[in-house]
């Protein structure tokens, strides 16, 4: 059996970021740290329901079988 690998979010870490969820929910806010499973920790999170509407959620987990897509706000060197 193989083993699995890490997912490559290292160069991710401490950047802004803006997270799809099944749902259509969306959530902005900052990686602060990530497992084998792509499960996140999102500091000063905040959530849009609607466009131009956002309001803050604090520090959240966001399960990685709920995250579609993620986009980095900050460039990533």
């Amino acid at each position: 059996m193989s083993k699995a690998s890490q997912p490559e979010l290292k160069k991710f870490m401490d950047k802004k970021l803006f997270v799809h969820l099944q749902g259509g929910r969306k959530v902005s806010g900052t990686l602060r740290g990530y497992d084998l499973f792509l499960n996140l920790v999102i500091d000063d999170a905040h959530e849009e329901s609607e466009p131009g509407s956002r309001h803050p959620i604090g520090t959240v987990v966001i399960r990685g079988n709920s995250v579609t897509t993620m986009e980095s706000l900050e460039t990533i060197r």
